[in-house]
Parts: structure tokens; sequence; C-alpha cells
């Protein structure tokens, strides 16, 4: 699992123990390591802002970027395309995925109705997500709704063009995304580490960790 070079242990503690409880060993992977993964499977964790250059753009304010980590985490996802590795995006995960196929990001969620909730962040569930019935993303969870957790405020704005959006929120908020013609491309915008009671999060570990074995 990729991560920064200081800090999120506990995202980092959540998704190895997620990992262990679906059958899989994790190896946590930090800017200045090797980008030449020896591995069966790479997930992308959640974290700072991405750097609004990535996708063309300039800050549109404050920003919080660790641009040794993108440019590390971009290089280990071209590596795992390259050798067809299964991959989730999560949170951040997610939108490095889209922009590295070349998507864009919303730098801050647009106002809207519902706004207020847009901008709640929280480790519980809060918001309402539909799944694409038709979509690797709604098999790999067994449901096509779900409550979620809510711990960004940038998202999803063009998806690139080798992903389909398989998920939205309430709002009409991209929270996942996939590559219908890999075998395991799946990004979700949601911490799924963090909600280890939910069914439908365990298995999509099982799913990625299936899919390694494979």
């Amino acid at each position: 699992m990729s991560g920064p070079e200081r800090f999120g242990g506990t995202a980092w503690w959540c998704t190895r123990l997620a990992l262990a409880r679906a059958g899989a060993r994790a190896r946590r992977l930090r800017p200045g390591g090797r980008t030449e993964l020896d591995a069966d499977a790479l997930v992308l964790g959640g974290g700072t802002d991405l750097d609004p250059a990535l996708y063309g753009q300039v800050p549109a304010g404050a920003v919080d970027v660790d641009a040794a980590r993108d440019r590390y985490e971009l290089a280990l996802l071209e590596h795992a395309l390259r050798r067809g590795l299964p991959v989730l995006g999560i949170c951040r995960g997610m939108q490095l995925v889209n922009i590295a196929l070349g998507g864009t990001l919303h730098q801050e969620i647009p106002g809207r109705p519902g706004a207020p909730r847009l901008r709640q962040f929280a480790v519980l569930v809060r918001r309402r997500v539909m799944v694409a019935p038709d979509t690797r993303l709604a098999d790999h969870l067994g449901r096509e709704e779900l409550r979620v957790n809510s711990l960004h405020h940038q998202a999803v704005h063009r998806p690139a063009d080798a992903l389909r959006v398989s998920a939205v929120d309430e709002d009409g908020v991209v929270q996942g995304v996939e590559d219908p013609d890999r075998p395991f491309l799946v990004g979700v915008q949601w911490h799924p580490e963090y909600l280890p009671l939910q069914p439908s999060q365990r298995r999509l570990f099982r799913r990625l960790v299936a899919a390694a074995r494979g």
C-alpha cells in the first residue's frame, strides 16, 4: 500500500488489517522506495491533494500537495498497469488513477444544493452511494446502494476516457470508477479500510486479494 513518507499510520494499519483479514500480507510503500514492484497488487492510499499541474490547472486556492509522493505513486501505477497488476485506488488514490489516465479533478467540490453535506468530514458513514448494477464495483461490493464515510474536498471532474464512472453519491459526486477492459482497476472515493464492520467493504478487499492470486 502506498502512502506519505511521514504520518498516514492510521490508514496504513487499517488497510493492513483489512488485507490480512482477506488473506494477504501488505507492504508499506513510501516516496523514495523502489517503483519496480515485487508484489501481486497495488493499493493507492488516501492523503494530500494532488498537484493541479498534473491535470493542467493552476491552484484555485490553498492546496496541500506532496510532489515527491505524486511522482512516486504515478511511477508505481505505471509499473502496475504495465504488469497488469490489480489496482485499488482509495480516495486520493482513485483521483490519482483518474489523472494518470488523462482525467481531471474538482479542486474544490462545487457548491450546489446539499453542499454542506459534501464538506462533512467523518470517518463514520454519512453519505449514500449508488453503484451502477452492471459494473465490476457492484459485483465486488455485492451491493448497489451503501452508506460510506466522507473524508475529501476534491473529486473527479472529467473521468479519463478509459474509465467508467461506476458509483455516485446523493449529490452526483463521483464515488467509484473502474476500467472495464482490465480485470481489476477500481477506485473508490470513500475509505473502505475504516469500515471493517461492513460486509461489502470486507468483500471489496477479498476480491482484490482473489484477483492478485489469480
